[in-house]
């Protein structure tokens, strides 16, 4: 089967740079680094999104904390392993980046991802207190050489019903936007750490090579 990966997982960022970058990893003689990227959502609120880039996509750029860049890549996962325990944590990879000049800035989106992966984990849904229903959707993305991205996704409203019964494999692409969030991690021994979530946020979502595709497609502005 013939899979183009940079349609199953496919991204665009249009932020600030807030960090100094750091050298992460090296494969292959390839070094990377990570920096955070500030992301403004249209309500104002703001995303900070890692940003992993290899040392290849530097040779004409700084990374200069204040400028204004666009960053295409795909949203990607791995796991860390850290005192016995495994952790899952994401990344955007980028393959190109571009710095922005405020003469070129434009009403764009700043912010979207698409995924077509498949449902790897039951949805569970929930409602607010107010009564706002919400779902929670571990999505299954095929990578090169037989890898995966497992992307935490949330789905709101409409689309949380649609997804709250949906079985484990079914195959669905879904548009959105990363976001960011911070929460209270609580330990045993009653002490607690603040920590940052990523995750995609579903602004659409149909089931893939489905007859009732049509029927089923969903859609929700968040």
């Amino acid at each position: 089967m013939n899979t183009n990966y940079s349609e199953n997982n496919h991204l665009i960022l249009i932020g600030k740079i807030v960090s100094e970058k750091s050298y992460s990893h090296e494969i292959y003689g390839e070094k990377f680094y990570v920096f955070n990227l500030e992301v403004v959502r249209l309500s104002s609120t703001v995303d900070i999104i890692p940003i992993t880039i290899s040392e290849r996509l530097l040779t004409n750029l700084d990374i200069e904390i204040g400028k204004k860049v666009t960053v295409e890549g795909q949203f990607r996962s791995y796991n860390n392993y850290e005192n016995e325990k495994n952790r899952l944590v994401l990344t955007v990879f980028a393959k190109e980046i571009k710095e922005i000049e405020e003469q070129e800035e434009k009403d764009e989106v700043t912010n979207e991802v698409v995924l077509i992966g498949y449902v790897c984990k039951k949805p569970i849904y929930r409602q607010t207190p107010f009564g706002r229903e919400i779902a929670d959707v571990l999505l299954a993305v095929n990578r090169a050489y037989n890898k995966s991205d497992y992307i935490p996704s949330i789905a709101w409203g409409r689309n949380a019903r649609f997804c709250q019964n949906m079985e484990v494999g079914t195959e669905v692409k879904i548009t959105g936007r990363v976001q960011s969030r911070t929460y209270e991690k609580k330990f045993e021994d009653g002490t607690s750490e603040t920590r940052v979530a990523y995750e995609v946020s579903i602004a659409s979502m149909e089931v893939v090579n489905k007859e009732e595709q049509n029927e089923t497609e969903s859609e929700a502005v968040v």
